[in-house]
């Protein structure tokens, strides 16, 4: 998500593996997060989720919120009383959202871009915000955007069902900042495929050793854990070239 607002990413964003996600946006209600969580953990549909949400809310005409279940259905709520132009859009494993938009094309651009884009569903989810800002995004301007990505056992070392949780929470440029703070962390934190990993021969072992050596360590996890790339190294008998890319760079 992008706002005008400061630290969106502190009331919007909420999902969970398996259960589904949820967005509270205009004048947000954060309860609609762990509430609406709890329902779609029970199995009910996003339609059904939403229903429930804002018929217990007397605060419903204000609101706004976007759900994806844990099957992929989609619903979008827009209260009567949210500032123009407000609305969303829904499709299989998406509901779009916003509020004080300059106009619907913002919207379009979110759900028509999700819908045709690929890659990963970070990559996509980044594509998307490019392509609502580029039809106009929040008339007020830019501030603050946001990124995350659940997945079962996905995130930091195989324990944590967060794989991205990224935050920019004052910016002028907020959406250049979210995608270079994604680099980064695909960097430290991606998966080079099995198949790209180099084996470590006798020249590129006697490499490491020099390399590492003269920045004061004997063993690459060692040096890779003070770098955050413990994530990305897997034994001695072959290396992740990102990993070896770095060394060279530490160690010219």
């Amino acid at each position: 998500m992008q706002s005008k607002f400061l630290a969106v990413g502190s009331v919007v964003p909420w999902a969970e593996p398996g259960a589904g996600a949820v967005a509270t946006q205009s004048y947000a209600n954060p309860r609609y997060g762990p509430d609406g969580l709890a329902l779609l953990r029970e199995g009910l549909s996003a339609d059904e989720v939403v229903r429930r949400l804002t018929e217990a809310d007397e605060g419903r005409d204000e609101r706004q919120v976007g759900i994806v279940d844990g099957r992929g259905g989609g619903a979008t709520f827009t209260g009567s009383g949210c500032q123009a132009w407000a609305g969303g859009r829904t499709g299989p494993g998406y509901a779009a959202q916003g509020n004080i938009l300059v106009s619907p094309d913002t919207v379009d651009a979110l759900a028509d871009t999700f819908v045709r884009s690929a890659g990963s569903l970070a990559e996509r989810l980044l594509a998307c915000l490019d392509a609502a800002q580029a039809a106009g995004g929040d008339r007020r301007g830019q501030q603050s955007a946001s990124l995350l990505v659940v997945e079962r056992d996905g995130g930091y070392a195989g324990l944590s069902d967060v794989a991205v949780d990224l935050r920019v929470d004052d910016d002028e440029r907020p959406l250049v900042e979210l995608r270079r703070l994604y680099e980064a962390h695909r960097a430290l934190f991606g998966r080079t495929p099995d198949e790209e990993w180099l084996p470590v021969d006798g020249p590129l072992r006697e490499e490491l050793r020099d390399r590492l050596g003269r920045l004061g360590y004997e063993r690459l996890e060692d040096w890779a854990g003070v770098e955050n790339l413990e994530e990305r190294v897997r034994g001695e008998d072959r290396i992740d070239p990102v990993v070896l890319e770095a060394l060279r760079s530490k160690a010219p």
